[in-house]
């Protein structure tokens, strides 16, 4: 039976098929969870990157996991915070529909999400929580070679948030860890 699980920790450190990383659109690089990838990945991550070409806000594209223990890492663009006029729910639903997507295509069976958007975009994080949880129970009953979608959060106050979401979702989040 497929997962959704709930995990605090470094994302990086997850063996599962595919990470998802919550880049910015040159996809080259920058703070928070994009920059641990590219840090752990190595330098070829950011060559593949360059080929590439960036990636629009809502859109996903895939490259090797290079030195994570993750054989892929799917980055997608999430939407800056604006207050909620400018499409940002529909953009963050589009991210993980994206990434999902590509799961389809890669034979991909596990995979594991940041909170996309909610750091320096500054997506409030019980919005995003439930869009994410949502998108993600949705992709579960839709993509049928999905074994287990994980949402990885960072820091405490994070994963607090979204284990409020779980639990308001009538889902059981997983004890804090940092694997």
């Amino acid at each position: 039976m497929p997962t959704l699980a709930l995990y605090r920790g470094d994302i990086t450190q997850h063996a599962v098929d595919a990470i998802v990383n919550a880049a910015n659109s040159s996809l080259l690089g920058g703070g928070g969870v994009d920059g641990a990838i590219h840090r752990k990945a190595g330098p070829a991550l950011e060559e593949a990157c360059r080929r590439l070409g960036g990636c629009k806000t809502g859109h996903a594209v895939i490259t090797p996991g290079f030195g994570l223990p993750a054989q892929w890492v799917i980055h997608t663009v999430g939407p800056v915070w604006q207050g909620g006029t400018a499409s940002e729910t529909s953009l963050l639903a589009a991210c993980y529909q994206s990434c999902f997507a590509l799961t389809a295509t890669h034979a991909i069976q596990t995979i594991a999400f940041p909170s996309i958007s909610t750091g320096r975009y500054r997506f409030p994080i019980p919005l995003a929580s439930q869009i994410a949880i949502q998108e993600c129970q949705q992709a579960l009953g839709q993509y049928a070679q999905l074994a287990e979608v994980r949402i990885v959060c960072f820091d405490q106050p994070t994963y607090e948030e979204y284990q409020y979401a779980f639990t308001a979702g009538g889902l059981a989040a997983t004890p804090p860890t940092n694997g």
